[in-house]
């Protein structure tokens, strides 16, 4: 009786304690934390590595040249400490960048992840996102119910500044898509992906909603094989939703109609940020590019503020000898302070990084930089239609684009969250089960 308790209890402890199992519950640690303060993420990465290092088995050794290619970005940041600009930043990028060696190291040293436990962790992620949402959903009633401002369900005031709503939007946008590709959806599941649907709206990224939008009409063009009427209303309802929430929802429609009225007329007030004694002007594209000199109560909108940004790359790039090394990791944003300085928008715009990785990549790093990030991204997209996995193509296109409007590595949280999923979808084994094909 006793030998046979010790040996249940030997075999519970072994399942409980199981190496892939552990490993893939911590990974999704690192997922489910990413909304959390940075010390929470670097916490779970840790802790991710930690097992990784204790279940190391050589026999299992996942050599991909995916993998290769951020730790060379990482080993490129650390030798630009030989020439940067500014030291203590380059430094402290180093730290926050670390995830592009470790990550990538523990994917190596261990055995591919399959894709029911990519599914997995992904199922996880998804229903922890509604969690989120739901949570910040409320907190905002409750502060409705006590100020009676609608404000509160909006963008900026509906998330807090950390992780802001950017973020947030790009974390609830991958799980929103987990939901959408379920073919027989339950009820649980409908409920998961109307919420993400609302809350993403609410967020109200620019960037974000129209990304989803353009992936979720491919989706259901391409990639679902249902008859053409409930394909064409499905289209039509998407796209619906889509315009009525633009034209109807106010704080929605506020965003994006500021892109459209300020976009190609110069100097129009902006009613939202001006003050009884000082107007505030909005700047268009067209003043963004060329204008010399700006106000101290000159405001770029979205769109605007990259145009200006691309500009003052352009004319760093012409004034300093940085395209081969760049300036150093992170040592960039002093000769962005200098420009805003010299167009007199260093008061606000002054600690505005470029707001494009593209270009960040290129001011801190160098055209060796920017080649390995381009290199990056197009082995993601490769394998993205190669495996016809909806979640890695979806993963790759909003990384491309929305690289275009953030500089996404500038957060811890961006670039855990960007070099996990790189690793996770690139590093997964090929084979797939029945389950996962019927999903």
């Amino acid at each position: 009786m006793m030998n046979n308790y010790k040996f249940l209890s030997k075999e519970y402890v072994n399942k409980l304690f199981r190496k892939d199992l552990v490993l893939e519950n911590v990974l999704f640690l690192i997922l489910f934390a990413l909304p959390l303060k940075n010390i929470f993420v670097s916490i779970a990465t840790i802790l991710f590595l930690f097992c990784t290092l204790f279940f190391v088995n050589r026999k299992n050794i996942n050599v991909k040249r995916e993998f290769f290619v951020p730790i060379s970005l990482f080993v490129l940041m650390v030798l630009t400490l030989l020439w940067t600009k500014d030291f203590e930043k380059s430094l402290f990028g180093l730290q926050k960048a670390l995830p592009f060696l470790v990550i990538p190291a523990a994917f190596f040293v261990r055995s591919q992840f399959s894709k029911e436990t990519e599914v997995r962790i992904f199922k996880a992620y998804s229903f922890s996102m509604v969690c989120y949402a739901l949570f910040y959903l409320v907190q905002a009633l409750v502060t409705y119910l006590k100020t009676n401002d609608t404000n509160c369900f909006f963008y900026k005031n509906l998330v807090p500044s950390d992780p802001g709503a950017i973020y947030m939007s790009v974390f609830a946008s991958l799980a929103l898509f987990y939901f959408i590709q379920i073919r027989n959806k339950n009820l649980l599941q409908k409920a998961g992906l109307t919420i993400l649907i609302i809350f993403t709206f609410l967020l109200s990224s620019k960037s974000i909603i129209t990304i989803d939008f353009i992936i979720i009409l491919c989706y259901y063009t391409f990639f679902v094989t249902i008859p053409s009427g409930t394909k064409a209303i499905t289209i039509i309802s998407v796209s619906a939703f889509l315009i009525f929430s633009i034209l109807f929802v106010e704080k929605v429609r506020e965003r994006f109609l500021i892109e459209y009225e300020t976009a190609f007329i110069d100097n129009t007030l902006n009613y939202d940020l001006t003050k009884e004694k000082q107007n505030i002007y909005n700047v268009s594209i067209g003043e963004a590019w060329n204008k010399k000199d700006f106000h101290h109560n000159s405001y770029l909108p979205g769109t605007a503020l990259r145009i200006y940004q691309i500009r003052v790359f352009l004319e760093i790039l012409a004034e300093e000898q940085v395209f081969l090394n760049g300036f150093g990791l992170e040592a960039s944003q002093k000769f962005i302070r200098s420009k805003a300085k010299e167009h007199n928008l260093d008061a606000i715009y002054g600690e505005y990084n470029f707001h494009n990785q593209y270009l960040q990549t290129f001011a801190d790093l160098g055209v060796v930089g920017l080649l390995l990030l381009l290199v990056m991204l197009f082995i993601n997209f490769k394998n993205a239609l190669i495996s016809k996995d909806f979640l890695h193509l979806t993963f790759a296109i909003t990384m491309i684009v929305l690289f275009l409007s953030e500089s996404f590595f500038c957060r811890q949280r961006g670039i855990v969250f960007f070099i996990v999923l790189y690793c996770l979808f690139n590093g997964a084994s090929s084979k797939e089960s029945e389950e996962i094909k019927s999903i």
